[in-house]
């Protein structure tokens, strides 16, 4: 981390953003970065509820869909983010804390993710597979699951 860290929250997702546009490789970086960098503005003097995790995840999703050009269906990251964000918000319209709020989207991502199995990949990398990606998970919407379910973990165990 940077001699001087981040002491909010929108200052821990650029600093994300920015990491993993620096590091990480292949389109997962400049999407998750974007992602990151979309939440960051969300972020940006908002009330620490569950309705703020479903902005997050919208936030996150339009910043990949900027970035991707992908929509739901095509075999992408896209097809977790969306369930998620739909699962966040109706937490949040049922009362929930911010903390369950990202666990039922871990939740809907990982449906979500489960439900690209037997799609055949038109958009990414796995494009390039054809036929051949179906009746596999697709990697982008497993690392999004993986992602928001660890969040959820952090949120639990800090009593979010």
């Amino acid at each position: 981390i940077k001699e001087n860290p981040p002491d909010d929250v929108a200052g821990v997702f650029k600093l994300v953003a920015q990491t993993l546009m620096a590091k990480v490789g292949g389109a997962s970086g400049p999407l998750y970065g974007t992602a990151f960098m979309r939440a960051a503005r969300a972020a940006e003097g908002a009330q620490l509820d569950a309705a703020w995790v479903a902005k997050l995840c919208e936030a996150a999703l339009d910043g990949i869909v900027a970035r991707g050009k992908a929509t739901t269906g095509e075999k992408t990251m896209v097809d977790a983010w969306t369930p998620a964000i739909a699962a966040a918000t109706a937490a949040a319209d049922a009362g929930s804390s911010p903390a369950e709020a990202l666990r039922a989207a871990a939740e809907g991502a990982a449906a979500g993710a489960e439900a690209t199995i037997p799609l055949k990949a038109t958009k990414g990398r796995a494009s390039y597979l054809g036929d051949r990606s179906i009746g596999h998970k697709d990697p982008g919407s497993t690392s999004t699951a993986y992602l928001l379910a660890c969040a959820a973990d952090a949120a639990e165990a800090t009593g979010g």
